[in-house]
């Protein structure tokens, strides 16, 4: 009997208050649906507990790999409003894939933090440089954090138009944007200190167009600006006194193949150039040979002490002769299997190593099947 009072008690209590709980059932979904769209806050850890399984609704719908996002940037998770939707659909719209989207926030998910005005605002200032809104797509495919990284649209115009009033053309930017776009990311003052530096080099070398310089140079390694100008004059100061060159002779390998070497590492760059050194001459080079093979391909300081070892050990295997290497260097360019089928192949076809060119091995696919489908005809 207590039992059946206490539950008439607790009917009429409910259908007294019919009017309150709607009104309290209607604002709790309100607040809910708005939370993502207008960004309204809620303290509340049931608030905040169903804004992050929206969240995480919203990037598995999407395609988004939560644990590698997680992974790279786990404080984007716990924002109280994100913009998943808007970037999806501001993506869509210049012809992104929904594969790519995924992709692009699953290895960088800060870009869902992004509002629509910036990010129309910041493509407009890339399409200035780009030719088409794909390619602009093409660099977020491979380098998302290249345009999302920074949200200071001011910056990126500022260096858009400091970059063209240094003398750097349209190629220019556009290979910038294209291979370094973390250029326009920075700091206006970094990017003028390294303009500075380079302009710098030049007038102490005795060339008078600096701009011409500056031009020739970033063309030939645009990753200059994403590194420090301490290393950058680190390099320069290494290679004009490991090769004892003068003025004109320096200015003329930093326009060309030298200027690829200027970002590395200092450290790897010495340590590399004292291997090469050491093995040629334990193979009968004078020191002056080595420089000569150095300067004639300045990449080879690219390769680490053991690939480079195992490709002239390789070489010496197959009675190619070191002089032949001293005087085509940029066969080490070929990694060590395809060194090694060429050779088989070569060989098989009845040409003499020893005897003839080796700059066949360092050919490209195409020329070089044309030559050994000659060869074996």
């Amino acid at each position: 009997m207590a039992t059946r009072n206490l539950l008439c008690m607790r009917s009429n209590f409910l259908l007294g208050s019919r009017c309150w709980m709607i009104r309290f059932s209607t604002g709790i979904l309100f607040k809910s649906v708005s939370l993502r769209l207008f960004g309204v806050k809620c303290n509340n850890a049931d608030g905040e507990s169903l804004e992050k399984d929206e969240l995480l609704n919203n990037l598995l719908t999407m395609g988004v790999d939560i644990d590698m996002a997680k992974k790279r940037q786990p404080g984007v998770f716990n924002r109280m409003v994100t913009n998943e939707q808007d970037l999806k659909m501001f993506l869509l719209s210049k012809g992104a894939s929904r594969e790519v989207i995924a992709s692009i926030i699953s290895r960088y998910p800060r870009a869902i933090t992004r509002t629509p005005e910036s990010l129309s605002k910041r493509w407009d200032l890339w399409r200035k440089i780009m030719a088409s809104d794909l390619d602009i797509v093409n660099i977020l495919e491979r380098s998302p954090e290249s345009f999302f990284r920074s949200n200071n649209n001011l910056n990126l115009e500022n260096n858009i138009k400091f970059l063209y009033s240094v003398g750097l053309t349209h190629k220019c930017l556009c290979r910038l944007l294209t291979t370094a776009p973390r250029t326009f990311s920075n700091s206006l003052d970094l990017n003028k200190q390294m303009v500075e530096l380079l302009q710098t080099v030049c007038l102490s070398l005795g060339h008078k167009e600096p701009t011409e310089f500056v031009r020739k140079i970033i063309l030939k390694n645009p990753f200059l600006f994403i590194q420090s100008t301490k290393r950058v004059r680190a390099n320069i100061e290494f290679l004009q006194s490991t090769f004892n060159l003068n003025n004109e002779e320096l200015l003329a390998l930093l326009c060309g193949p030298g200027a690829e070497i200027l970002d590395l590492s200092n450290d790897y760059t010495k340590r590399n150039y004292t291997n090469i050194k050491e093995k040629l001459i334990s193979l009968g080079c004078t020191e002056q040979e080595v420089q000569k093979f150095v300067l004639r391909y300045p990449d080879v300081i690219f390769l680490a002490e053991k690939k480079f070892n195992d490709k002239i050990d390789f070489l010496i295997q197959e009675k190619i002769n070191i002089s032949q290497i001293i005087e085509s260097p940029w066969v080490l360019g070929s990694s060590l299997s395809t060194l090694k089928t060429r050779i088989k192949e070569l060989i098989n076809a009845g040409y003499n190593l020893s005897t003839s060119n080796i700059t066949i091995l360092s050919w490209s696919l195409k020329r070089y099947k044309a030559k050994l489908k000659k060869l074996n005809g």
